[in-house]
């Protein structure tokens, strides 16, 4: 299947918007809440299954290259193979399920498929954190879904309906123009159609 620049460029501006979005955040403990799960939603909910994975990719490994775009303007692989890391990792496999049932059941108007697939990912993503902190402070099981989870289910309601509302629409906007290809044309600039008599 060939890629058009266009998407390749698009895929990229997803990536900038994740690394501008994830350094804010707000304290709320050991793990803080960050916007960088909004600029995944807004990806997976625009982009397609594969380009919106590309895209958080892109932003994990900017960031283990040490550019500041982990939470709190960190940067760098000691981050993610801190306490929190699993959350980073988490990030690529909220993408790729979010966006694999986007992709699949996600048709025109069906905007409640959005939302659905978006808690279906990040399901995916609390289990990254809290496995991978379980790991690194040798937690229990209760105490790290009271740190890892608990805090973050209303904030991550509030992300993935804001993502949402704007992805859905801006997915429709985009889907004949940068992520399907156009139907190819003759030369007298008519629609090219297969011929209906077999």
């Amino acid at each position: 299947m060939r890629i058009s620049a266009r998407t390749v460029a698009f895929t990229a501006l997803l990536a900038a918007v994740i690394c501008a979005l994830a350094p804010w955040t707000i304290p709320l403990g050991p793990i803080p809440l960050s916007l960088a799960s909004l600029g995944v939603y807004f990806a997976s909910c625009v982009l397609d299954c594969k380009h919106g994975t590309a895209a958080t990719v892109v932003y994990v490994l900017l960031g283990a290259a040490g550019m500041p775009v982990f939470s709190g303007g960190r940067g760098g692989f000691g981050v993610i193979a801190g306490p929190t890391g699993g959350y980073i990792i988490g990030y690529i496999f909220l993408a790729l399920a979010g966006g694999l049932l986007i992709d699949l059941f996600g048709k025109e108007k069906r905007a409640w498929v959005y939302p659905l697939a978006m808690i279906a990912g990040t399901v995916v993503l609390y289990a990254f954190g809290t496995g991978w902190y379980m790991i690194a402070t040798d937690a229990g099981f209760l105490p790290a879904l009271a740190v890892c989870v608990l805090p973050f289910l209303a904030g991550d309601a509030v992300k993935i309906a804001a993502a949402t509302a704007a992805g859905f629409n801006v997915r429709r906007a985009l889907r004949r123009t940068v992520l399907v290809p156009r139907a190819p044309r003759h030369k007298d600039g008519e629609t090219d159609k297969r011929d209906k008599t077999g």
